[in-house]
């Protein structure tokens, strides 16, 4: 398994990049959050990468931290996400937003993605639920949960029939540390009047 690679950057084209390796050129799909950081051709680069082996190609993933690779890694395990849906994911949303629309359930977030339906949205949100949750360390408290109470509330007011941006704005108006069922009380309150 190739991990990382570290070398010259050869070649920049969107989505692709090469890296020259001591004379191998490595070529690598990016999404375009690490394609935008990367230095000119040129110059030296370092890359995580994430080998997939296929029956008729061995295809590089690179990525410009460990955050992104390993949310890269929690997308191609859902079904019917392959590695270019993923790397269109990343593209799209950073790995904290990615985490804060799995967490909050938005399925209206993953819907703007390029190549991502409904069902795929919802499907993400329901397998990746819970395994983005480090990736929200630079999120805002005044938009990130502070816990899974707070996830649990926002699904219990879409399941009342609520849509994403009644609930959120309601979530939003709870204070950091409520419990669940305070919460949706609290947050029913609201929203009734």
């Amino acid at each position: 398994m190739i991990g990382k690679l570290s070398g010259t950057l050869a070649d920049k084209h969107p989505p692709e990049v090469i890296i020259d390796c001591h004379g191998v050129g490595y070529e690598v799909q990016v999404p375009m959050s690490t394609f935008y950081q990367l230095p000119a051709v040129g110059q030296p680069a370092s890359l995580l990468t994430h080998l997939i082996v296929r029956e008729d190609a061995q295809l590089l993933y690179g990525f410009g931290s460990v955050q992104e690779r390993h949310a890269f890694r929690q997308l191609i395990k859902v079904s019917g996400v392959g590695p270019r849906t993923a790397l269109s994911i990343l593209s799209g949303l950073s790995v904290d937003d990615l985490a804060q629309a799995i967490s909050l359930q938005e399925v209206g977030r993953l819907i703007k993605v390029p190549g991502i339906g409904k069902k795929t949205a919802e499907r993400l949100l329901l397998e990746l639920k819970g395994k983005l949750g480090d990736a929200l360390t630079s999120a805002s408290p005044a938009t990130a949960p502070s816990s899974a109470e707070r996830a649990d509330i926002l699904q219990a007011l879409l399941a009342l029939g609520y849509n994403d941006k009644e609930a959120n704005a309601a979530l939003k108006a709870l204070p950091p540390d409520i419990g669940v069922s305070e919460g949706i009380r609290q947050a029913l309150q609201a929203l009734g009047k």
